[in-house]
């Protein structure tokens, strides 16, 4: 009936629209009178997403992304709640496209020692990537033939709700923002046709864990950023190994609730057949970042020294002491090597 209104209001104003090269230009009131058809977007995982959004979820590798991830698919398929966070939406079809676990990793991971595994929703559907397909002589490319396939999960088995984990294994260097444009393109493009909900995972480059978590710290930031309605972030704690803590990055349909003062802390477990993030309160992210002190400092400067000498690049030095390629190159340049 909503969708008779709706039909029946851009006909009736048809003739006010105008569509001046990529623009579409209708008068204020239409914009409004329009919106008012739809329904107010309701929350899948508290206010880090929205149905209807495009999101992005974003954090280092090893971090917990699809454990949390799954987590969510779970949640949403069945309309309940995650621990310790709110869900507005009722029981919504799912589709997880997993390009990280093989199906027995996948089994393994949901069952206890593959004994006694836990029991999905049949909305939660679970896509892989068939490695033997060829590319249909009608489609230009493998990225053409990708997008034309996630519509085809959305047509054939209503879909309601994407999650792509992760779009680093569909470039083959996502931290070119062009590399990560066409997907995005193409992902927003359905969003807006078929009003899915689709949540992104991405990996971050090696980032200074004394520095909180910004839109910067996501490989292709500016790009992925602007095709996005919403991002949040996994940081993992310095002070706790084991904790991890979520962070609004971007939003537009609230208001930043889960900012720097304010961050959800989580605790990665699996009492029995499910792994897990486990809700342990609100603290401030300062409270997760490394801190230095002089001493910590300098011994940092002298390996970064010595391992220049050795030879190692600036990306592996990085990697070996856990922090950004900037602080090391800013190390070498304020020692003047």
């Amino acid at each position: 009936m909503i969708n008779n209104d709706i039909d029946e209001l851009q006909e009736k104003t048809k003739e006010q629209e105008s569509i001046t090269s990529c623009f579409l230009v209708k008068p204020a009131n239409q914009w409004i009178q329009e919106a008012k058809m739809r329904p107010i977007p309701k929350l899948l995982f508290d206010k880090f997403w929205f149905e209807g959004e495009l999101c992005i979820l974003f954090a280092d590798t090893n971090v917990g992304k699809s454990i949390l991830a799954v987590q969510m698919a779970n949640s949403i398929s069945k309309g309940k709640a995650v621990d310790g966070f709110e869900i507005e939406a009722e029981s919504k079809k799912v589709a997880y496209f997993d390009f990280e676990l093989s199906d027995k990793q996948f089994e393994k991971r949901y069952s206890d020692d593959y004994k006694d595994h836990y029991i999905f929703h049949d909305n939660f559907l679970r896509v892989e990537i068939n490695t033997e397909a060829d590319v249909p002589r009608e489609f230009k490319d493998y990225e053409d033939y990708l997008c034309h396939s996630f519509e085809t999960v959305i047509e054939k088995h209503k879909a309601e709700v994407l999650i792509i984990d992760n779009i680093t294994y569909l470039k083959s260097d996502n931290e070119r923002a062009k590399d990560a444009l066409v997907i995005m393109k193409h992902l927003k493009a359905l969003n807006k046709k078929h009003g899915v909900s689709i949540l992104v995972l991405a990996h971050t480059p090696k980032r200074d864990a004394t520095k909180p978590i910004t839109k910067n710290d996501l490989a292709g930031s500016k790009m992925l950023m602007n095709f996005c309605d919403s991002a949040f972030a996994i940081g993992e704690s310095a002070s706790m190994p084991a904790l991890r803590y979520l962070k609004q990055i971007k939003q537009r349909n609230t208001e930043q609730v889960f900012h720097a003062e304010n961050v959800a802390v989580c605790k990665i477990e699996n009492p029995h057949n499910f792994l897990k993030f486990v809700f342990e309160g609100i603290g401030s992210e300062e409270e997760h970042l490394r801190h230095y002190t002089t001493s910590d400092i300098s011994d940092r400067d002298s390996t970064v020294m010595d391992l220049k000498e050795e030879g190692l690049p600036n990306t592996e030095i990085a990697s070996k002491l856990r922090i950004s390629e900037g602080t090391v190159r800013n190390t070498l340049k304020r020692l003047d090597k």
